[in-house]
């Protein structure tokens, strides 16, 4: 069962987010853009450990994004703090995927407290404003062993 958009902004509140009103949705909260990054140098995923790739934060153009197809970076603008009983998921907004984009980002583990990250794929050229609502943050009852406690636990904060 997923969570009221209500109860997401309630958690979102207490770990720091300034939400606005137009944030909260009847089934969870839309997360902005804070900032956008194209990878610059190849990362690895190995047996034993990982490394995130150099990336290069992109700036604007008139006061927007001007994304050409590709696939970037995104980092939202609200901290995170998902609760010890639920699990995160973000799906993209409907408007983005009008827009022939799409956003991606991981399942958020209960406990996860941050400044998430996902990845925007563009499939035709978009001018996205810092601050625009791009994604929606829910929650659903998880049933888990212990809380997330890895890498990326409080980046961003």
């Amino acid at each position: 069962m997923f969570d009221s958009g209500a109860t997401v902004g309630a958690a979102l509140d207490a770990g720091g987010a300034d939400l606005s009103d137009a944030q909260r949705q009847p089934n969870g909260v839309d997360l902005t853009v804070g900032a956008v990054f194209e990878q610059t140098e190849p990362g690895s995923v190995r047996r034993d450990g990982k490394q995130v790739g150099e990336r290069e934060e992109l700036d604007t153009e008139d006061g927007a994004y001007r994304l050409e197809p590709g696939t970037y970076v995104v980092r939202y603008g609200e901290p995170v703090r998902i609760p010890a009983d639920r699990i995160g998921f973000v799906l993209p907004r409907s408007t983005l995927l009008r827009n022939s984009c799409t956003i991606d980002t991981a399942v958020w583990d209960a406990g996860y407290e941050g400044v998430g990250e996902g990845r925007l794929d563009v499939g035709h050229a978009i001018a996205i404003e810092p601050g625009a609502r791009i994604a929606q943050l829910v929650f659903a009852a998880a049933d888990h062993d212990g809380t997330y406690d890895g890498d990326y636990q409080g980046e961003g904060l």
